[in-house]
């Protein structure tokens, strides 16, 4: 039986990279040496480090005034370390809450000594079903914080909303990061988490303008931008196993076609499943259609019950992680660049049949 993986995080990687790490484990390079024992000071990292850097780079087209980071921590530790490097001047942050992990982002800001966090906009009316995109802001913020796909509300800004002025916007893309073409100069720094769309979970991907630090602060070394940068990011040892498999993804998405293919490639795999959901008479989806997400769908039936039905049949079949997440309930399909589309055609035509027999099933429970 094919088994398809729909987990949120950490999610499925291409198989490909999967067996040429596997290949290399026990002697990287021919060194005799795992690339989990090589040294971040030696060559062979070095070489290792620098490559990866490049090829992100270039997939993102990121601009040469912009640094690239290589941190630890996951995303949720650069919810205290933006605005302890950023929110310097007036102090004052925006933020847009559309759903948990923007919550989860404005709670840390809001312990960080003397910052004023306000929360300029917001989709809880929604239910955070939809997205704010009329957003006024009536003071002067050193950033305004987005995060830009929301993995358990299935939303995703697909443009960023209209500022009235010049603001510098700080974006959360963990997990859309290298699936959808974000435009890097539009942003003042953007992060992200590896364990979506990247690898294994332990690296984080800061990208920042130089520009915006100051370069007097006086920070904790590990929290300290300018500090990380002098030193590229190896003030400690780095997570050596996570970088390594992200450049080996990078690799494999230049082979690809870079982002631009893999965002007409996720553009297919969610239509598909949208278009079931959008002509289903069981299956209902969640997020507004013009905020929809491009890697994470959640749906449901309305029924307790027989979400949870579908879930246990969905799982028998080689249908995996399909449960939505706690804070929602449901169902939610998560199918970033390297899940394949045969895997949402196989959903879409359980969808249907389990649709199919429980229609049959009230039919004969009516008579």
């Amino acid at each position: 039986m094919e088994v398809y993986n729909f987990s949120a995080g950490p999610a499925m990687m291409p198989p490909e990279v999967v067996a040429q790490i596997q290949a290399e484990l026990v002697s990287y390079r021919d060194s005799e040496m795992s690339v989990m024992e090589i040294s971040h000071r030696s060559v062979l990292y070095e070489e290792m480090s620098q490559t990866a850097k490049a090829d992100l780079r270039e997939l993102l087209a990121v601009p040469k005034d912009y640094k690239i980071l290589f941190l630890q921590g996951g995303a949720s530790t650069q919810f205290t370390t933006v605005p302890l490097n950023l929110a310097r001047k007036t102090k004052n942050i925006a933020f847009v809450d559309t759903g948990h992990w923007s919550q989860t982002a404005i709670a840390d800001a809001r312990l960080v000594p003397e910052r004023r966090v306000d929360v300029v906009a917001s989709g809880k009316s929604s239910a955070y079903t939809r997205l704010p995109h009329e957003i006024a802001l009536d003071r002067p913020y050193d950033y305004v914080h987005l995060t830009i796909n929301n993995t358990i509300e299935g939303t995703m800004y697909r443009k960023l909303p209209e500022l009235q002025g010049q603001f510098t916007i700080v974006g959360d893309i963990s997990s859309n990061i290298l699936g959808y073409q974000h435009d890097v100069k539009k942003y003042g720094l953007l992060y992200a988490s590896a364990q979506k769309n990247i690898g294994p979970a332990g690296l984080t991907l800061v990208i920042v303008k130089e520009s915006l630090l100051d370069k007097e602060q006086d920070l904790p070394s590990m929290l300290d931008y300018v500090k990380l940068i002098k030193r590229d990011s190896n003030l400690n040892t780095p997570p050596v196993f996570p970088i390594y498999a992200a450049g080996l993804v990078f690799q494999w998405l230049k082979k690809q076609g870079g982002v631009k293919q893999m965002q007409q490639q996720n553009e297919a795999k969610t239509a598909l499943l949208y278009d079931m959901l959008d002509n289903s008479k069981l299956f209902l989806g969640t997020a507004h259609a013009p905020d929809r997400s491009l890697t994470n769908v959640p749906f449901t039936t309305g029924s307790k019950e027989l979400d949870e039905k579908f879930i246990t049949q969905a799982e028998a079949n080689g249908l995996k992680n399909i449960r939505g997440h706690v804070l929602a309930g449901g169902m939610r399909a998560s199918m970033y660049n390297a899940f394949p589309f045969e895997g949402v055609k196989a959903l879409v035509d359980f969808m249907k049949a389990f649709e199919q027999k429980e229609r049959r099933i009230y039919a004969t429970t009516m008579q």
